[in-house]
């Protein structure tokens, strides 16, 4: 098995690789001066089971083109089976056709990677499970909920806490977080004028008194958290924090958080984080880099993944 990391996300790609007492293959990863990507290997692959780790977070389309570029060099280098690694999968958000002569984006991005020759994908909590459909190739999407969960746990025991979905969409990932902690949930209702723009309807559940730990899996603008922040400790909540497992946090998105009522943010480092959300008073990064690092050494021995979630 070898590890090879590409450059969106160096800090998790090498605790993955300490984790699993391994050094990261040799390859040099940089662009000609018209920004064109090129990729060279420094070592054997030919017959390896080889693990890519590569986000495709922001800038999404350069570290796309990183990602397709490895994977190709890697087939026409004769490795045996290639895992594209994908902590946050990008275009996930375009999963369907939102409105007419609209793409399917995430679709297409699935057909790019199998094409330039991944085997497989392991990915972190997809957007929406349709996308597993996408591939032609066996995907495993992980789950942060065990991270999620243990963190809870450690910070909010003995607390009248309920579990509270941001969306109706989301209501799975927080019933799930929900029933590994016994607690309550609630749904926030709301409505959507436009694409990062998001108005708090209704609090379906009795929030008064607890204290609320919101569940999603993207946190971007932010508007949506602040939003619901607000709405809950109107509703009479003690407090409110937030665990969401990727956080692109684009714009002013750290400024609004850290201005909002959100007693604390916490992300995971699928994506790496900015200098302004590691100076952010209420935002704070957990590592996902043991499960991903456990499930790469169980798809390499042929030993089940999912039992890392029972």
């Amino acid at each position: 098995m070898k590890i090879l990391a590409c450059n969106s996300n160096r800090p998790l790609a090498e605790a993955i690789a300490e984790y699993l007492t391994m050094s990261i293959t040799k390859a040099v990863i940089r662009r000609f001066s018209d920004n064109e990507v090129f990729v060279e290997i420094h070592e054997n692959v030919r017959g390896e089971d080889v693990f890519v780790i590569q986000s495709t977070s922001y800038p999404a389309n350069d570290n796309l083109m990183e990602l397709l570029v490895t994977l190709d060099a890697l087939r026409r280098g004769s490795a045996r089976r290639i895992t594209a690694v994908i902590p946050y999968f990008g275009y996930a958000r375009q999963d369907r056709k939102s409105s007419p002569r609209s793409p399917i984006s995430a679709k297409l991005v699935a057909n790019l990677i199998t094409t330039a020759g991944a085997d497989r994908v392991v990915t972190l909590d997809l957007h929406s499970g349709q996308i597993q459909g996408f591939f032609d190739i066996p995907l495993d999407n992980l789950y942060a909920a065990p991270v999620f969960t243990n963190d809870i746990r450690a910070r909010y025991q003995g607390d009248d806490v309920m579990v509270v979905s941001p969306d109706v969409g989301g209501v799975v990932r927080a019933r799930a977080i929900a029933s590994r902690i016994d607690a309550d949930l609630a749904i926030i209702d709301k409505r959507r004028e436009k694409a990062g723009v998001s108005e708090v309807m209704n609090i379906i559940g009795d929030v008064r008194g607890r204290r609320c730990i919101m569940v999603d899996d993207i946190v971007d603008s932010a508007g949506t958290l602040c939003n619901a922040a607000e709405a809950l400790m109107k509703a009479g909540a003690v407090s409110v924090a937030a665990f969401v497992t990727h956080g692109v946090l684009s714009g002013g998105a750290v400024a609004r958080v850290t201005a909002s009522p959100l007693e604390e943010l916490v992300i995971t480092d699928s994506i790496p984080a900015t200098e302004a959300v590691k100076m952010a008073r209420n935002i704070r990064q957990v590592t996902i880099a043991p499960l991903m690092a456990e499930s790469i050494s169980r798809i390499s021995e042929e030993r089940s993944v999912s039992s890392l979630f029972d």
